[in-house]
């Protein structure tokens, strides 16, 4: 049964799965999907090119799919897709994507927390936690499992790594790795996730070693290069080791101190 209040506007285009619920003043337009279970609160927009997924929570105020803040976008047809379990909080604001990705997509079983911006071409993993406030700039990256403090902005072309923590109110201008906890002003390289990854089912032994292999990348006096040299060197090629080489390989702005 698909629940729509009498004040609610939705087109007859929109496709709306069975148990979904559109509360009062909520607007769907055409081009647009919601699955199964989903819950729209009230005064919401969900604008043309969004994907929603199923059981989701779009609570009051917030806007999904609404037109990119790019001068360069041309009027495409692009795409804002959320998957299930994921919850949006009051007054979210979540652009679609432009030509250049031409979509913008936030994972699975998230959280964004009031007055959370996700703007252009972003794309955002599964299990992301971000607080009230953080404002990410368009065609950023968030990896699976990364959490950022509340009044962050983010930086365009920025990369969040997987399983990090960035202390709120901190500005990310360059990218995060993964495994860390990022703080202070400028952004900086303060320690291992530890808590975080021993409450996800990491052993003691990966915490060792990841805590050795940042040890060599932000304590040996090496550089960049110098330090991923070494640590293909002298350590044995886990995963959670690879995770760090790659992002690092594929850092456009570069990882931050």
């Amino acid at each position: 049964m698909i629940e729509i209040h009498p004040t609610a506007v939705v087109a007859k285009e929109a496709q709306i799965a069975e148990n979904v619920t559109v509360a009062a003043f909520a607007v769907v337009d055409g081009d647009v999907v919601i699955g199964e279970g989903t819950t729209i609160g009230p005064h919401t927009l969900i604008a043309n090119g969004a994907r929603i997924g199923k059981n989701c929570r779009i609570h009051n105020g917030a806007v999904v799919a609404t037109l990119p803040q790019d001068l360069k976008f041309g009027g495409e047809s692009t795409l804002f897709e959320i998957g299930d379990n994921t919850t949006i909080r009051e007054f979210c604001t979540l652009n679609r994507g432009t030509s250049a990705h031409g979509k913008s997509t936030i994972g699975n079983n998230c959280l964004l927390m009031a007055y959370v911006h996700v703007a252009h071409d972003c794309e955002v993993g599964h299990h992301v936690i971000m607080a009230n406030g953080v404002q990410l700039g368009g065609h950023v990256t968030i990896e699976d499992y990364a959490i950022i403090g509340g009044m962050t902005p983010v930086h365009q072309f920025c990369h969040v790594g997987q399983h990090c923590m960035v202390g709120g109110a901190f500005r990310v201008v360059q990218d995060v790795p993964p495994y860390i906890l990022a703080s202070d002003e400028p952004l900086r390289f303060v320690g291992l996730n530890s808590v975080g990854l021993r409450r996800r089912g990491f052993s003691s032994e990966t915490l060792l070693q990841l805590k050795r292999v940042y040890k060599v990348l932000y304590r040996s006096g090496l550089n960049v290069s110098q330090a991923v040299g070494r640590i293909k060197a002298d350590f044995p090629m886990t995963p959670e080791i690879e995770n760090v080489l790659r992002f690092i390989e594929h850092s456009d702005r570069g990882i931050l101190h």
